[in-house]
């Protein structure tokens, strides 16, 4: 398809939906809504004939996007991934596909020769009288996927996280037959088909190449609901618990390599990670436990006996309660009392706390459980440093979400006062500087949407989805963060201090 079809009603070219009843093609879920209404037109009752069992079943209920392959069904309101015996879907499908690469090919050298002029033109910005180039790109929203949306483009703009996949051989996990064409992945394809890291690899690359306005994930999603079943459907989800799970498969993933291919021996390779920065979490070190990997020292002593216990636990993030004094700020202009910040986030965190009788320490030189004292230290920070704010919280049956204005710093986070050993650290190995910030807009963890800011090249970007916009730092700074990723403070003059 040289270019995507008009539609029969609004003449839009925008997410072009095909019923496979009938073939007409109109505006998709996302748009005006046409495909639901041929599906709702096409319920009417015949006045002047009776119902077949035939006509009864071809009621116009599945309908398919001309532009990702996915399949909608109105009758049960959701994507679906079903076949029929014959496999006509997927007959239709193949169609669609060989349609799109024969006219990639041929529009190829048209495109090449436009590409250079039409993309720069259409992401031109006035910044301060001068025109500049907009290259990042956004991702589509596949169904309530703010939540990954915005991960992504947040870890896309953390360099040297980004630089390590980028820089990864492709894993071919096509055949011959399929060579080169868009695939659609569906459940009767097994387990070996995927790799979470090949797909995580792809959507980086399509991302600040400035050839598009938008990529969508499906790939990526697709292989999320494979390995991870808490994020299958089309449901609102938790930014930070994607973020864990994400996280945590890569690093298994890397661990094992994939389709032969040794992931941590080219990390072995990577000079500029060196054995002295890793921190091991469930086995060997990898790019993930490398950069987000730090070490908790937790200190725990007997009220009774004065036994004191120590155990270092590695993290990948620190969740932050934000205390419970400024929970009523609601706005950083409010005048209700002092502002909450993140270093009042981070004392909170690492406090000495008593704890409360459901938390009762199993004291080994007592012999029994009793009361105790705990607290954390920061026995080794890493390369990026990832803060969770813990927005949403359980009252009753309710999951509620905090939505204080908590004030965090965009350079110059100084953690020295937060390490075990603060003597043994340079002045310049304890402060760090902001790269990305996801933001919850709403009133709960399972409805609201996501967003991002982050930096790239020294200007930020707000990722919403689809849309990428230049913003400023005032705008960054209002924003009430969710998730605060912090990268190694580069020495310049001037940085502010937390």
């Amino acid at each position: 398809m040289q270019s995507p079809p008009h539609l029969a009603v609004c003449r839009s070219n925008k997410s072009p939906w095909v019923c496979l009843t009938c073939s007409s093609v109109h505006c998709g879920r996302y748009v005006n809504g046409h495909a639901k209404k041929h599906y709702e037109d096409a319920q009417v009752p015949l006045t002047n004939h009776k119902k077949s069992e035939k006509q009864d079943k071809a009621q116009h209920t599945v309908c398919m996007d001309c532009s990702s392959y996915s399949t909608y069904c109105y009758r049960c309101d959701d994507f679906v991934v079903n076949d029929t015996k014959l496999g006509l879907v997927q007959k239709v499908r193949e169609h669609l596909q060989n349609l799109e690469n024969s006219a990639f090919t041929a529009d190829r050298h048209r495109k090449r020769k436009l590409l250079e002029n039409s993309t720069l033109n259409s992401k031109l910005l006035k910044v301060n009288g001068s025109t500049t180039a907009i290259c990042a790109t956004g991702l589509r929203n596949l169904g309530n996927t703010c939540f990954m949306n915005a991960i992504l483009q947040s870890l896309s703009n953390i360099e040297q996280f980004c630089c390590y996949f980028k820089e990864l051989p492709a894993v071919e996990l096509r055949n011959g037959k399929t060579a080169g064409r868009r695939t659609y992945h569906t459940r009767s394809q097994g387990d070996n088909n995927v790799s979470l890291v090949e797909e995580f690899r792809k959507t980086l690359c399509a991302l600040w190449q400035g050839s598009q306005t938008a990529f969508s994930p499906e790939s990526l999603f697709y292989v999320v609901w494979k390995i991870m079943p808490n994020f299958r459907g089309y449901q609102q989800q938790d930014a930070h618990e994607f973020m864990r799970y994400l996280l945590d498969h890569l690093h298994l993933e890397l661990q094992g390599g994939f389709n032969g291919v040794s992931r941590s021996a080219i990390l072995q390779e990577n000079s500029t990670l060196s054995a002295s920065n890793k921190c091991c979490i469930n086995g060997a070190s990898t790019v993930v436990t490398a950069i987000f990997g730090g070490i908790l020292q937790n200190e725990v002593n007997c009220l009774i006996c004065g036994t004191e216990s120590r155990k270092f636990d590695p993290f990948l993030d620190l969740s932050l309660d934000i205390p419970s004094q400024f929970r009523s700020k609601r706005s950083k202009n409010q005048e209700n009392g002092p502002v909450c910040s993140l270093r009042d986030c981070l004392r909170s965190f690492t406090d000495l706390e008593e704890l409360d009788e459901t938390e009762l320490y199993m004291c080994h030189k007592c012999k029994k459980k009793q009361k105790s004292t705990k607290k954390f230290w920061i026995q080794k920070l890493p390369k990026v440093l990832c803060l969770h704010l813990k927005r949403f919280h359980w009252t009753a049956y309710l999951r509620n979400k905090v939505d204080t204005y908590v004030e965090f710093p965009l350079r110059g986070l100084d953690m020295k006062c937060y390490l075990l050993e603060p003597e043994n650290s340079g002045p310049e190995s304890c402060l760090y500087d902001l790269a990305a910030v996801v933001v919850h807009h709403g009133s709960g963890v399972g409805s609201g949407h996501y967003t991002a800011y982050a930096t790239h090249e020294g200007r930020w970007f707000h990722f919403n989805d689809s849309t990428v916009t230049l913003t400023d730092e005032e705008t960054v700074v209002k924003a009430k963060a969710y998730i605060l990723f912090y990268v190694e403070h580069q020495a310049k003059a001037g940085s502010d201090k937390l």
